[in-house]
């Protein structure tokens, strides 16, 4: 059963279980997730861990205007941050601009806690900072 809750006029929110089953991560590997998983941390904690072909986007970028990746854009965005407080400003933010965003309950720290890869800029085993 898939976790998925919208929010008032927002944008959706997911498990990290959903969340790994959307971007075909951990034991989802095989179900070829079409979405992006966006990472939206600052660059110091992306370089201490982040999600194996995770997208990193800072908020404070984003919300100056940035754009996503070209490989990025037109696909189904799952938003994460350490907790899920950045990632649902995110995927608001995003939701306005008219992406498919939805963002993941209890971030990072709860990406690792249930055992899905954490990886560190060199490919080995990252922490969530």
């Amino acid at each position: 059963m898939s976790i998925f809750r919208r929010e008032r006029g927002g944008a959706g929110r997911v498990s990290v279980q959903e969340a790994a089953l959307r971007t075909g991560h951990g034991d989802a590997a095989g179900s070829g997730g079409d979405a992006v998983l966006l990472d939206v941390r600052e660059p110091y904690e992306w370089q201490a861990g982040h999600a194996p072909r995770a997208v990193h986007l800072p908020l404070s970028a984003l919300a100056a205007g940035a754009g996503l990746p070209a490989h990025a854009q037109a696909r189904p965005l799952v938003v994460i941050c350490r907790s899920g407080n950045r990632s649902r400003q995110a995927a608001e933010l995003l939701a306005t601009r008219g992406a498919e965003a939805v963002d993941v309950i209890g971030g990072m720290r709860d990406w690792a806690e249930a055992g899905l890869p954490v990886l560190d800029p060199q490919g080995g085993i990252g922490i969530v900072a």
